[in-house]
């Protein structure tokens, strides 16, 4: 598995509609919204490194609204929590 964080510049006023249009690219495990002179973070996941050329220039850079990405390519993974399970602390059911 190749793991891959894909900082994003989006126009500003179409920010959540472009996190939901990339969070629903294939290959895309995550999306956060952030601050400072980023808008939003992408964790990218898929099973080849040549799989990021499809997922990135042909998807991601495509979406309207993205300005400007800058990849960075993980090389180990030093935690492996569970991110899910970490924030879904103290929400009651049906929350």
């Amino acid at each position: 598995m190749v793991t891959a964080i894909v900082f994003i510049k989006a126009d500003v006023a179409r920010i959540p509609e472009v996190a939901e249009q990339v969070a629903a690219i294939e290959g895309v495990s995550e999306v956060y919204s952030v601050t400072g002179g980023l808008d939003l973070i992408a964790m990218i996941r898929v099973p080849r490194h040549d799989d990021l050329a499809t997922v990135i220039p042909d998807h991601v850079n495509r979406v309207p609204g993205v300005l400007s990405t800058e990849t960075h390519i993980a090389f180990r993974a030093y935690s492996t929590h569970d991110l899910e399970a970490a924030f879904s602390l103290g929400q009651e059911d049906g929350v």
